[in-house]
């Protein structure tokens, strides 16, 4: 009869404890929500934060790019430049032979007009004076042929100061050309440099703009995680109360006989086969900023391989938990729990009872993830610590 009474007096102190666990759960399933709500809003502004770094990132790289072509431009125009220089001493230099070639032109007209006057007024005796004055007939022949030969000289030389005269002047009329092509070429830069400046300036405005936008969703992004921080430390001080319930509830039933968990012991099996990219502790964050700190491991495994409990216990969470994505946490009593994340399934319930070894999940890439693996944590009255040295 006494013991009949010791056992309903214990199942009725448990009463208010079970009404309590209920209306945490409520508490826990509200702040879950929140954390899950509060995570979206990060990962669309992570996602425009991207976005915008992206954009930024192009713009720098075309302004890079105009900056390029400016130099290119500005390359040519000197070079264009050097070239008009030399072209320009060429035409000087054409233009002093062209004017002694017409100097000497002038010349010989000059004595040729003069010539034709002499002999329009007085008469061309010279020639046949020269020839009268021969001494014999091979004389006679012998003065006019010379005569012949100083004529013709006479001839070529006024036809090669003609020809010299046109071909400086054609080269000269060609050296002018090439001045005014490189002088329109040369305009034709500038104007492009004119215009690629101002695209640059453009550019570099856009760029300001850009990274004023990025700073500003950065910002906001910061926000957002110190919110997401703060509410999922909520949740876990949410669990942490549910765990410590959970093992008073226990501690109760024990009054009609418990078994204690294999977990309490602090000694658990590997949940999933596989190689470990990142161990407990400080790390650089793989989405980039400072350091984090990694509260388990990560174990690599392909995507869909079973996960199972780690120890013997009761899950106390499994769905979805903000940047751990699929998440399981099960608690082995004694203080101790397990957490698995990034689960690309679930294959059990908040309530259900575990044992070491069963199948609880499969690896997936959800949440927070770079790529298929399991984050397995280990807890001590709630706070993480190192699984490696406890798992056998």
């Amino acid at each position: 009869m006494r013991a009949r009474f010791a056992f309903v007096a214990a199942v009725l102190a448990l009463v208010p404890v079970i009404a309590a666990g209920s209306t945490l759960e409520q508490r826990i399933s509200a702040q879950r929500a929140k954390a899950q709500q509060t995570q979206s809003r990060l990962h669309a502004k992570r996602a425009e934060l991207h976005a915008v770094t992206l954009h930024y990132d192009d713009l720098q790289h075309q302004l890079g790019e105009t900056n390029a072509a400016i130099g290119v431009v500005s390359g040519r125009i000197e070079a264009l430049g050097t070239q008009r220089e030399s072209t320009q001493r060429r035409i000087d230099y054409n233009g002093i032979q062209l004017d002694a070639a017409r100097r000497s032109l002038r010349l010989h007209d000059e004595l040729l007009k003069r010539r034709l006057v002499d002999i329009y007024e007085n008469g061309d005796l010279t020639y046949i004076n020269t020839l009268i004055a021969a001494h014999s007939f091979s004389d006679f022949v012998e003065r006019w042929e010379d005569l012949r030969l100083l004529i013709a000289s006479n001839q070529r030389t006024v036809r090669a100061r003609k020809a010299a005269e046109a071909r400086v002047a054609a080269i000269e009329a060609d050296l002018e050309r090439t001045r005014m092509e490189l002088q329109q070429e040369e305009t034709a830069q500038e104007e492009a440099r004119s215009q690629l400046g101002s695209l640059a300036d453009e550019r570099q405005n856009l760029v300001e703009l850009a990274a004023v936008q990025r700073r500003s969703v950065a910002s906001q992004v910061a926000e957002i995680e110190s919110l997401s921080a703060s509410e999922e430390a909520a949740l876990e001080g949410l669990i942490l109360e549910r765990e410590r319930e959970i093992a008073a509830q226990r501690r109760a039933a024990g009054i009609a006989g418990g078994v204690e968990s294999e977990g309490a012991l602090g000694s658990f099996s590997w949940p999933v086969t596989g190689t470990i990219t990142s161990p407990f502790g400080w790390r650089p964050n793989p989405f980039g900023g400072g350091p984090e700190f990694h509260q388990g491991l990560d174990i690599a495994a392909p995507s869909g391989t079973t996960v199972t409990a780690a120890a013997t216990g009761t899950v106390i969470m499994a769905q979805w938990y903000g940047g751990y994505g699929n998440y399981i946490l099960i608690d082995h009593g004694g203080s101790y729990s397990t957490g698995y994340g990034h689960l690309s399934a679930i294959y059990v319930s908040v309530g259900q009872s575990v044992q070491r070894g069963q199948a609880i999940g499969a690896v997936g890439s959800t949440g927070q993830s770079t790529g298929p693996h399991l984050h397995f944590e280990v807890r001590i009255a709630g706070k993480p610590v190192d699984p490696a040295p406890r798992l056998h």
